[in-house]
């Protein structure tokens, strides 16, 4: 179970490194970060 977790925040960095160097907007790729913020919100709410 730990491993998903470990996966999950690596793509996680990687994906807000590609947003906050501009990778993802030259792609029309933004929509990853909502994908991203849909995944984390769960979880804040259960904790």
């Amino acid at each position: 179970m730990s491993f998903f977790f470990v996966a999950y925040y690596i793509v996680s960095v990687i994906i807000l490194v590609l947003h906050f160097t501009g990778l993802l907007a030259r792609h029309r790729l933004e929509w990853l970060i909502y994908v991203l913020a849909l995944t984390v919100f769960p979880a804040v709410i259960y904790l």
